[in-house]
């Protein structure tokens, strides 16, 4: 098995980014609450690390595409 991260080729996880519940709600422009509230409402998909929520970046463009969807 290809251990990723010890290789020098493209490492999946050094492209993995992480937002902040606070960075979610600027990018946005709704209120930290709207995000926590979207998370429980399973609307976008989060990841809690330790007491803190994380939501990747591809969860975030699949949540604003939903909304685009809707639209």
């Amino acid at each position: 098995m290809k251990s990723y991260l010890l290789s020098k080729e493209a490492n999946p996880i050094s492209d993995f980014k992480l937002y902040t519940i606070e960075e979610i709600s600027k990018i946005l422009k709704v209120t930290e609450r709207t995000v926590y509230n979207f998370i429980s409402k399973n609307n976008l998909q989060a990841v809690k690390i330790g007491k803190y929520w994380r939501v990747t970046e591809t969860a975030l463009q699949e949540f604003i595409n939903q909304g685009t969807k809707k639209a």
